[in-house]
């Protein structure tokens, strides 16, 4: 694979990839069947001991398509720290990811993979689980989990371009 051209952008920490992955509140992936490209955002949950991200979406449509024919998806998870008025300058951190998509079947890890995207994207969990972890409904949520393989990160944490 060909490296970042601006080195000074690239993010050489795993922990510091690991972490946006945590941080952010959804992911964008890409896909493709027939030479044709598809791309979708979802909300997730990064899994750091498994690393791994889950998903929840629906039993059928075009996504379920494409991933039954080809697993590999890539992505990128983006904490956007604001454009930079009057310099044409903008501050980001990015995790860009290849991995392949597999659906969730085991009932423990549904469960497991709910508590994790709880945990990132709401602001009282256990309110939430309890709430919502009802045995039919995890026994009935689609649950994807794309298993990483590969990972870069870059960042621009200060306006380099001056006027």
């Amino acid at each position: 694979m060909k490296g970042l051209r601006r080195k000074e952008k690239a993010i050489e920490s795993e922990d510091e990839m690991k972490h946006i992955l945590q941080s952010t509140k959804y992911v964008t992936i890409s896909m493709c069947k027939d030479n044709e490209a598809y791309l979708v955002t979802l909300s997730h949950g990064y899994d750091s001991e498994n690393h791994c991200i889950y998903f929840h979406c629906a039993q059928e449509g075009k996504k379920i398509d494409i991933l039954q024919e080809n697993k590999t998806v890539w992505g990128q998870a983006l904490m956007d720290h604001g454009y930079t008025d009057g310099k044409c300058d903008h501050l980001y951190a990015t995790t860009q990811f290849r991995g392949e998509v597999n659906f969730v079947e085991d009932f423990d890890e549904k469960k497991h993979a709910l508590t994790v995207m709880v945990k990132q994207l709401e602001s009282n969990p256990p309110l939430v689980m309890e709430e919502q972890f009802k045995e039919d409904s995890i026994q009935k949520v689609n649950i994807g989990r794309i298993d990483i393989n590969y990972m870069s990160g870059k960042r621009a944490k200060e306006v380099i371009i001056t006027l």
